[in-house]
């Protein structure tokens, strides 16, 4: 495919990419692209819903509260209050583009007569939900109004490979400037430019950068690695969050078992069916869920066993299957009726809360780059993530991120596909080398499970940096001779990701919210009450206007 140029590139086709691309295309021409199908990504997989203050005696102080208790001390407060007083519009807009979700009773005490739910850590119901697939609603919902519009072109089956930037053309003098993404047509193996005035990535989480993960294949930590080999600031990536209840089978795939079952009245409860959690939180099975990971694990250290247990039986059977239909039908196709059986089940990497550093807008540190959804760190989950708030931040922000490109687009430095130098891959070559990637990539998934998991030590991360380190150089002289395919594209910044996960762990000589560790198993607000950041830049950026890190 010949090399094209567009207003903006949107890499990533989730919730975040989505709503950024049907902002943008009401200001200039898009290109959205994705690496399988347009709708695969982590907004399919959310069970949950979308936290929102619409009524009912809740309040925005409230909303704001929980988030930032959740967050451990890290909560970005402005974020925060962004996030929460910016959302009902966002509904309302949802609404409008004929998004489905679940109804209450006539009687609802908001303005939309919405069923809202309530899930751990939060103080009132406030969660929007489709039933148990509000992901694949929004998703249907949002790719349905994004075909509609004219100048938007969504490639599917594409990889960016890497990031345009003054680096790569010559007589721009802004070496932290970004044009556009090299860009692999998977299907033809032919790498491309594409252009931009302004690009943003969207590309989802790394749950794939762990052995068990409630993410799609494709969460490989792409944008992230891209935006730090590029030279963007990188924050908070010790802090993923352990989705506390995926089911254990040995076919489900770590298949999630939301954290709306509990809210709904779902109990924990061990392998002699005694409730636990209480010993380890007064909110019990509603605590947050890096608490109530950490308690699973340490029951089934305890126990010798490799699961715990959820219980829903107490419940009415019909108004479980109506509330949790995808959820019932999946664990019937392996043999467990929900509401007679308990479910057992085990902790996954789920959520990435940091990531690639932006203000309030979406700007990272390298101009005309934006960053939205799980991609970025905007300041708003802090050291653990309250549920249901990422689907929000993702509309929220990425609505503050196209408002905010749409302003500088005529100020952008204009460069034509001409301008860009084309991929070079002289001297590489097909390789029958893939057994070795792929030993690669589970040895990486290994190490990071055993050692950089729910529960750290020096010691552990330390082996593991070692190991990571030793892929990381194995892996980085496939790609300099191989001929570039997506799986190796997703090894290289899967190894990538690892490492700043790995480094900015080490850097965290505390436990505060996800990030646990047995050498310093207290908060210490002295001396670590401030975000992690990592970059590659010979020099530190400028950081006016960028989130503050204390």
């Amino acid at each position: 495919m010949a090399n094209r140029s567009f207003d903006f590139l949107v890499i990533g086709s989730g919730i975040a990419g989505v709503s950024f691309a049907i902002g943008a295309a009401r200001h200039g021409s898009v290109a959205m692209i994705t690496k399988k199908q347009d709708s695969d990504s982590n907004t399919n997989y959310a069970q949950g819903g979308i936290a929102c203050v619409l009524g009912g005696g809740d309040s925005f102080e409230g909303h704001i509260t929980d988030t930032l208790v959740a967050g451990a001390g890290l909560g970005d407060a402005e974020a925060v209050r962004i996030l929460v007083e910016e959302g009902p519009p966002r509904i309302r807009e949802l609404l409008d583009y004929g998004a489905r979700f679940s109804i209450g009773d006539a009687e609802a005490a908001n303005p939309y007569s919405l069923h809202l739910g309530r899930e751990g850590g939060h103080s009132a119901n406030r969660i929007v939900h489709a039933k148990d697939l509000t992901g694949r609603e929004l998703e249907m919902t949002l790719l349905k109004k994004l075909r509609g519009l004219p100048n938007v072109s969504i490639l599917e089956n594409h990889c960016a490979v890497e990031l345009i930037t003054g680096h790569h053309i010559r007589g721009v003098p802004n070496e932290y400037e970004c044009f556009g993404a090299y860009v692999l047509d998977s299907v033809n193996r032919k790498i491309f430019s594409v252009g931009a005035k302004v690009t943003c990535l969207a590309s989802g989480g790394a749950g794939r950068v762990y052995l068990h993960s409630t993410n799609p294949s494709i969460a490989t930590g792409d944008g992230v690695a891209m935006a730090y080999r590029a030279g963007a600031r990188i924050a908070n990536m010790e802090f993923i969050q352990f989705h506390p209840t995926t089911l254990f089978h040995e076919k489900a795939n770590s298949f999630l078992i939301s954290e709306a079952l509990r809210g709904y009245g779902a109990v924990l409860r061990d392998a002699d069916g005694r409730e636990f959690m209480h010993l380890y939180h007064p909110q019990g099975s509603l605590a947050p869920r890096d608490i109530v990971a950490r308690a699973i694990d340490n029951e089934m250290k305890i126990s010798g066993l490799q699961c715990v247990y959820l219980d829903v039986r107490q419940k009415d059977a019909g108004a479980t299957i109506e509330h949790f239909p995808n959820i019932y039908n999946q664990c019937l196709t392996y043999g467990i009726d929900i509401t007679k059986d308990l479910i057992p089940v085990v902790p996954a990497a789920h959520y990435m809360c940091g990531g690639v550093a932006v203000d309030y807008h979406g700007n990272t540190d390298i101009t005309n780059l934006y960053a939205c959804g799980e991609t970025a760190c905007t300041g708003v989950h802090g050291a653990n993530r309250l549920a249901s708030n990422s689907l929000l931040e993702a509309l929220v922000f990425s609505r503050r991120a196209v408002e905010n490109a749409a302003a500088r687009l005529p100020l952008c430095r204009s460069v034509s596909a001409s301008d860009i130098p084309d991929w070079d891959d002289l001297g590489t070559h097909d390789v029958e080398e893939w057994i070795l990637l792929s030993h690669n990539l589970r040895e990486i998934q290994s190490v990071m499970w055993d050692y950089v998991g729910i529960v750290r030590s020096g010691l552990r991360l330390n082996r593991a940096l070692r190991r990571i380190n030793l892929l990381g150089k194995e892996i980085e002289d496939f790609y300099k001779r191989a001929r570039i395919s997506p799986q190796l594209l997703e090894l290289r910044n899967i190894v990538t990701t690892a490492k700043l996960i790995i480094a900015s762990a080490l850097k965290r000589k505390e436990s505060r919210g996800l990030h646990y560790t047995t050498d310093y198993p207290q908060q210490n607000d002295k001396g670590f009450r401030k975000n992690t950041v990592i970059s590659n830049r010979r020099k530190s950026p400028n950081s006016t206007g960028l989130m503050e890190f204390r």
